[in-house]
């Protein structure tokens, strides 16, 4: 906890004391059975009422849209409940709503992009205004809870079941969410603002309204990214690159390796930092349980060098979402890179204080980033990875050569070779040998994988281990989706592109086919010559595929397959690796081009 206070008062999140009102929720009251007064015919009918009041207080929107940037993550379970499939609130309608024709004589398309952003500081007339006290005793699923939203009050009992994160979840209970949507701001779209709306069960008080401005923006301080990379949300930044890129260097440059940001980007000097290494486990027999190292400590210890490619665990995503909807940012197959990483290796700081092997025990990570209850993103690794001396485990403060970046970890991050970039934690400020896991949300409610049958409703976290390494997969680079292919003298089209697998298994072949597998080629291969096991960096490809000339100005797929040294394949389509969270996609690429 030492670390956790130290890295709080470093870092700009804002006020520990309006932190703490916002989680008060102490507050008694008997239960409102007479709430729960509307349905499904107000749920339609209400959208059109917010959209003829919000043109009347777009002042005020705009005045309190300036509050809602504010600390961070147990929002991201706390965002996401809202928008996974919600199933109502229980009682009869109160009232009929009035029509939008009654409230508006006039709207356009562009007003109603607007209007929907100010539903939850817009009064619902058609509902019942309540105490903040009220509230603040609706905390407990016994007793239903509530949340609050700019004024608009909800009920969001009935869904919180089904929820993965439902610990998290129970942090906002009987409280605003402001502060947390605020931070996960790509839930502010019109459709997952529209299910919002319909837990909506009545107005706060204006006078009980949760004000943030003196709370400041942990959005103020994020670094600057290249252009060309390409979000798949703002606020965290995550985007990636430009796919065709990655085939253009083995070790992807440092301004378009992809970003991953769970939270805001902390700030983090140099001169400061500090980091805290913990045995708390008697079984690691360690000499000595406690070391802190800055990081003028860390540079002194002998330096290590190693090509690791991370990936998100979501690469491809977006490809599996055609087969069914998933729950995730919806990455392509740009959320992956190779460097040279620098630093000192976990194994010699954990030996140097006298950790024995033991493989029942884990190594936790926690990073400077924090969430508003404080605590940090957090993920763990067996620590037989960790004092592994192949296991290549790092204290990285070098990438390509180079300071890490801000967005990558600065100044220290753990590089896991092999192993899903989840665990690969940026701004490290703690390192704990352990008897457990992490209980972060990250190691035990994210990051795993599930049966195609399994949904929402019937999904169990604690039945599936976390993704550690990562499954073979590959990417066609060149040529893009719907591009123009030219057809050389020859007869043939160049293909590129990359590809890897987990746990330091070597690729050992990539085949290539334009005709649906009638014929396959076989890709020459870039890559180090390291033993395997330890063979942590990509693979880049390249192939020459023979086509018939008669096919110009017809469009052809193109499939990619890859192979590792455990002859470990790629499955051929994502309907039996079909899983709710749309992690480990890893079919085979493929890219529908034209001939010319």
């Amino acid at each position: 906890m030492v670390s956790l206070v130290r890295a709080a008062l470093r870092l700009n999140y804002g006020s520990s004391t309006t932190l703490k009102n916002a989680f008060n929720c102490s507050t008694k009251f008997n239960h409102l059975d007479d709430v729960y007064k509307w349905r499904e015919k107000s749920n339609q009918q209400h959208r059109h009422l917010a959209t003829g009041i919000a043109s009347a207080r777009k002042s005020r929107s705009e005045r309190k849209s300036k509050t809602y940037l504010l600390i961070t993550v147990a929002g991201v379970t706390i965002g996401s409940m809202i928008f996974l499939n919600a199933s109502g609130v229980e009682g009869k309608a109160k009232e009929e709503i009035r029509t939008v024709s009654q409230l508006v004589t006039h709207n356009t398309a562009q007003d109603d992009d607007k209007t929907y952003r100010e539903w939850h500081a817009t009064e619902r007339t058609d509902l019942p205004t309540y105490k903040i006290d009220d509230v603040h005793n609706h905390n407990s699923l016994e007793n239903r809870v509530w949340v609050t939203y700019g004024i608009g009050v909800y009920d969001i009992t009935d869904f919180i079941p089904k929820h993965p994160g439902s610990d998290k979840i129970m942090l906002g209970a009987g409280n605003a969410i402001d502060p947390f949507w605020a931070i996960y701001q790509q839930h502010n779209t019109k459709e997952i603002l529209t299910l919002l709306e319909q837990f909506r069960i009545g107005n706060i008080r204006l006078e009980d309204n949760v004000g943030t401005d003196d709370m400041g923006s942990p959005w103020a301080y994020e670094p600057k990214r290249h252009p060309l990379l390409k979000p798949t949300s703002e606020r965290p930044f995550n985007a990636e690159p430009p796919i065709n890129l990655l085939a253009e260097s083995f070790y992807t440059p440092n301004d378009f390796f992809y970003v991953r940001n769970h939270l805001p980007v902390p700030v983090i000097e140099a001169e400061s930092y500090e980091l805290e290494i913990e045995i708390e486990t008697p079984k690691a027999h360690a000499g000595e349980t406690t070391k802190f190292l800055t990081l003028a400590d860390i540079k002194a210890l002998p330096k290590h060098s190693v090509t690791a490619a991370i990936m998100c665990g979501g690469n491809r995503r977006s490809e599996m979402t055609e087969v069914k909807a998933v729950k995730g940012l919806s990455w392509n197959a740009g959320a992956v890179g190779n460097a040279r990483w620098s630093g000192v290796r976990l194994r010699d700081v954990l030996l140097a204080m006298g950790v024995k092997p033991d493989e029942s025990l884990h190594v936790i990570f926690e990073g400077a980033d924090l969430d508003p209850t404080a605590s940090p993103y957090g993920a763990s690794i067996p620590l037989s990875k960790a004092i592994d001396e192949r296991g290549d485990v790092i204290l990285a403060y070098e990438m390509n050569g180079e300071p890490l970046s801000r967005d990558h970890g600065f100044p220290i991050r753990v590089i896991v070779p092999g192993t899903v970039g989840a665990r690969n934690v940026k701004w490290l400020t703690r390192v704990t040998v352990a008897d457990t896991e992490s209980s972060s949300h990250w190691q035990q409610n994210d990051y795993k994988g599930f049966s195609p049958s399994t949904d929402w409703d019937t999904v169990d976290f604690t039945k599936s281990p976390a993704i550690q390494a990562m499954p073979v997969t590959s990417a066609i680079c060149s040529p893009n989706v719907g591009e123009k292919v030219k057809i050389s003298p020859k007869g043939f089209i160049t293909v590129r592109g990359y590809a890897w697998s987990g746990g330091g298994r070597r690729i050992v072949r990539v085949d290539i086919t334009a005709n649906k597998g009638k014929s396959w080629h076989v890709a020459d291969l870039e890559q180090e010559d390291l033993p395997d096991g330890r063979h942590y960096g990509w693979s880049l490809w390249t192939v020459h595929i023979p086509v018939d000339k008669s096919l110009r100005g017809q469009e052809i797929e193109i499939w990619s397959k890859a192979v590792d040294s455990a002859y470990n394949v790629q499955p051929e389509s994502f309907h039996n690796i079909w899983n709710l969270r749309g992690v480990l996609s890893n079919a085979y690429h493929r890219v529908k081009v034209i001939l010319s």
